[in-house]
């Protein structure tokens, strides 16, 4: 990178944590620490939710899963419209008529301790692995793309996070997300701007999406009811529904954004915010990864996108052929695009010649997966997460390479530090005032969520940095809520809507849950997605037919 990228990156990323600990230093009440005096407004609620929602693997994953494998990935957020809705006029009253400081403080007054115990624990588990997931996943692809040391990167990214969580809890996290969330959309639709450019004169947006619909990467829907099917509609309005049911309700890393609301009308509006621009948000990210795939159909692309891998397979097989077979399908393959796109006659048997030289060049990028999982088992085979950095660091101009990159690291520091705030918060809250030492003055708890978010960020630091023990982590994030957030959910819609159902009831039909979720997920029986329906229909169903066991007992012993 160049001295100007460089300085690009540094001061943006030096300019959100100081403007975060110099706009909110001096924190010492739990109101203000934990929920920033109430004085957010409802566009810093919604943009929050936003930004929290949005890690680094959004804005790297996401286009290079529609270079891939096309739009249809969009169809996971269908669910979340709905879900705002929802939680705005279902959860929020009630969280702001008991004034809580997390969402699982009402749990206790529904229920007993242990289940408001049980529920925080379980979001400790999930969210403690995120937070860590959070700070590795981007730090491994930039280390693997950059050359830098990822312990260094994983150090940086926690330690600037910490920094102003530490100064100003949620406060913080509200001021500086505002701050990232332009910075990331900025980057976005500036890199928008630059692709479509750089494309052959001719080329313009129309002609591009004719090209990438050709292409298949256009298909937004689809209407199977293939239950191990990831993206489907189907999937997205059920299965989504419930995930952001039991994410931006249940979830203190989201839960913490709208309890800080100036009013219970701030905070429904906020979340109604995110309703309306979140999937156009992901359509629009998609799209840039779209983008980046016409871009590519008239400029050379890798045969993989992660340069260390195969530069690693490269000294271990012999691949020229394949490259060679690869640059030889490009050279026909552009001539084609560019005819298609010039409108030249016969244009159908040019679409089907355009379309069997992509089969062929889909098959070859398969052939050198294989040979990565054959000769090089411990790297991981999947290239999708590095398709829109190596794009990036090959054709963006000077400036942009920095901007973007800031874009990363932003999105990086933005959900790292509402996850960081939601752990101490639910640790300081709900396990140590709450059962530990509840003699705690408002000020001690201050002091020790602030030391509490730093042994969070310890621990998310240090997990990060072993993270290479572990398969498969990048794709792991888009899991592992799903394993934990049905049974959460169910607890919660319990509470709301089940009134009969008692305390020990749902207490023992959640333990059940989460376990017969574990071991669907070890048998890889369904996709993920329909975990979080088929954990929130068990802890409901299993907990009434225990209340109901337990009702049939007392009246049998009266009788």
């Amino acid at each position: 990178m160049s001295n100007i990228d460089w300085s690009i990156l540094i001061g943006t990323l030096m300019f959100i944590a100081g403007y975060g600990y110099w706009k909110t230093r001096g924190a010492t009440s739990m109101q203000s620490h934990m929920k920033g005096d109430n004085e957010a407004k409802w566009w810093t609620v919604g943009l929050g939710v936003m930004a929290t929602q949005a890690s680094a693997i959004t804005f790297m994953s996401t286009p290079g899963q529609a270079f891939h494998d096309g739009m249809g990935f969009v169809q996971f957020y269908f669910g979340l419209p709905i879900a705002m809705v929802i939680i705005a006029y279902t959860f929020i009253p009630i969280y702001h008529r008991l004034n809580v400081f997390t969402a699982y403080e009402f749990l206790e007054e529904r229920f007993d301790i242990k289940t408001r115990s049980l529920t925080a624990i379980l979001f400790l588990i999930q969210r403690g692995l995120a937070a860590g997931i959070t700070i590795y996943a981007p730090a491994i692809i930039l280390s693997t793309i950059l050359g830098w040391n990822l312990n260094l990167l994983n150090f940086m990214l926690g330690t600037l996070v910490v920094l102003y969580t530490v100064s100003g809890g949620t406060k913080a996290v509200n001021v500086t997300q505002k701050q990232q969330m332009f910075i990331i959309m900025s980057g976005m639709f500036i890199a928008f701007y630059v692709i479509l450019e750089s494309m052959p004169e001719n080329v313009g947006f129309s002609e591009a999406m004719y090209l990438a619909g050709q292409s298949e990467k256009l298909n937004v829907l689809d209407f199977s009811f293939n239950m191990e099917s990831r993206y489907t509609f189907w999937s997205g309005i059920t299965g989504g529904l419930f995930l952001s049911l039991s994410y931006f309700g249940t979830d203190q890393s989201q839960v913490g954004r709208y309890l800080g609301g100036k009013s219970i009308r701030e905070s429904q509006m906020g979340l109604i915010m995110n309703g309306v621009f979140k999937v156009p948000m992901q359509f629009f990210i998609l799209l840039v990864g779209v983008m980046v795939f016409v871009f590519y159909q008239f400029n050379a692309s890798p045969v993989f996108f992660n340069a260390a891998t195969l530069s690693k397979l490269e000294a271990k097989h012999e691949i020229t052929a394949i490259k060679k077979q690869f640059d030889s399908i490009y050279t026909e393959k552009s001539l084609l695009a560019q005819q298609i796109t010039d409108d030249a006659q016969d244009k159908a048997i040019l679409q089907d010649q355009y379309k069997n030289l992509l089969k062929q060049e889909t098959a070859l990028r398969n052939d050198v997966k294989s040979l990565i999982k054959t000769h090089l088992p411990q790297e991981e085979s999947n290239d999708k997460d590095y398709v829109f950095i190596s794009f990036i660091l090959a054709h963006m101009p000077t400036g942009l390479i920095g901007l973007l990159l800031a874009v990363i690291f932003c999105a990086a520091m933005s959900s790292t530090a509402s996850e960081l705030n939601a752990l101490a918060t639910t640790t300081t809250v709900d396990i140590y005032k709450r059962s530990i030492r509840p003699e705690l003055t408002d000020a001690q708890s201050v002091v020790a969520n602030k030391w509490l978010i730093v042994i969070w960020g310890l621990i998310a630091i240090a997990f990060a940095c072993f993270g290479t023990l572990f398969e498969n982590l990048i794709q792991f994030v888009n899991i592992v809520g799903s394993v934990f957030y049905g049974t959460i959910l169910g607890i919660f819609l319990i509470a709301f809507y089940f009134k009969n159902i008692q305390a020990n009831a749902v207490f023992i039909g959640a333990i059940i849950s989460e376990i017969l979720i574990i071991i669907i997920f070890k048998l890889d029986l369904i996709g993920y997605l329909w975990l979080n329906v088929i954990g929130c229909v068990l802890t409901i169903l299993i907990s009434s037919i225990l209340q109901w066991r337990s009702n049939q007992k007392m009246t049998h012993e009266s009788s």
